[in-house]
């Protein structure tokens, strides 16, 4: 008989949604959750997000849980049956599996309740934009359901199954992309003089990139990734007066990546007055640092402990973002990682699946994370 937790998550797998179009997945998470009910369903929050709230007969604290109902907009290579029925669209990242283990959770909430306050199991849309998580604290309704203490994972390939890395500070890097738009005058390929190209302000900003290749202690962990780079026509007779560059900032704290964007963005101004163009800088895909809370962190360590999962050797914090940072101003958080296996695809390959294996042992540890918190 096929584990009623694994069938949603192949099925959820099968049927992957985009940043801000979750609606469907919220659907079928709360159908799940509807088999077992819990005391309150929440829905629509921040967008499409979906709370679940188990309430105790005693008073205590309020305890969250998070996953994330969206996918990636990237084409899996997979031949497993669960494999995405959206062309482009796939659950590449894991959310479908937490989403699972949340769902499990909820199962094991509604036979046992919590021993006191409440437990709330945060299904939060549009994480992989890094608009999700304010849009939901944005939401009147969120005034009500704020928790005291705030917890979710993230499975992480080449960390061994099941192995479990957490500690206090940060566990998530702070992250902006800003996309620049320079704008000149066209010329003729052979009079390029009589104009005004991006080229020189170009060579220039890849050059200033190319010195955050590799992050530093000493530079709070500063990245510069150029993602994206587009100038100019394709012909040859004309030398080009626009160009459109997308550069990811990455830093350690949220302070340490405000000061870089400020020093790109007055890289690209300065240049851009030297050579004569207009510039134009917007901002996307915000992403708060994600810096655990000292006593929830030992909470999870601990519960781990308490599981039998093995603490895991992963070096914090994590490079890439994680939408659950905007929860840290509002509660005690921790962020942790679970082992997804060595040697398996990485988060975001189009060939990654996340691993069935980890289902039950994550419902485990939770469940052990909220006997661990206090309950006053």
């Amino acid at each position: 008989m096929t584990d009623p937790l694994v069938a949603l998550r192949h099925d959820l797998h099968r049927h992957p949604d985009l940043s801000g179009d979750e609606g469907a997945t919220a659907r079928r998470i709360t159908a799940f959750l509807s088999q077992s009910p819990p005391d309150q369903i929440v829905c629509g929050l921040g967008g499409h997000g979906v709370a679940a709230i188990y309430q105790s007969a005693q008073a205590g604290p309020t305890i969250m849980v998070r996953a994330e109902l969206d996918a990636l907009p990237i084409h899996e290579r997979s031949t497993a049956a669960h494999r995405s029925g959206r062309d482009g669209v796939a659950h590449l990242c894991g959310h479908d599996g937490h989403m699972t283990i949340l769902a499990g959770l909820g199962r094991s909430l509604t036979d046992t309740p919590p021993r006191a306050g409440r437990v709330i199991l945060l299904f939060q849309p549009a994480e992989e934009t890094g608009a999700g998580a304010r849009a939901v604290l944005a939401d009147p309704r969120f005034a009500a359901l704020r928790p005291d203490w705030a917890f979710a994972l993230h499975n992480m390939p080449g960390l061994a199954l099941a192995h479990v890395a957490v500690a206090a500070g940060p566990a998530a890097c702070a992250s902006v992309g800003l996309r620049v738009c320079l704008h000149g005058h066209e010329a003729h390929a052979a009079q390029p003089e009589t104009g005004q190209s991006p080229a020189p302000v170009l060579q220039s900003l890849l050059a200033w990139v190319h010195r955050f290749q590799q992050p530093r202690a000493d530079q709070d962990g500063r990245l510069a990734t150029l993602c994206h780079l587009n100038m100019g026509q394709p012909a040859f007779g004309i030398a080009p007066a626009q160009a459109e560059v997308w550069i990811t900032l990455r830093a350690i704290t949220d302070p340490a990546l405000a000061m870089f964007e400020h020093e790109l963005r007055s890289v690209v101004e300065t240049l851009g007055r030297q050579h004569g163009l207009d510039v134009q800088i917007s901002r996307h895909d915000h992403f708060n640092a994600s810096v655990n809370d000292p006593g929830a962190a030992a909470i999870v360590a601990r519960a781990a402990a308490r599981s039998g999962l093995p603490a895991g050797d992963f070096a914090l914090p994590m490079r890439a973002s994680e939408d659950f940072g905007a929860f840290s101003g509002a509660s005690r958080t921790a962020l942790f990682f679970l082992g997804a296996g060595l040697g398996v695809p990485n988060l975001h390959n189009p060939d990654y699946d996340f691993p069935d294996a980890l289902i039950a042992p994550a419902v485990r540890l939770f469940r052990a994370i909220l006997d661990e918190c206090p309950q006053a």
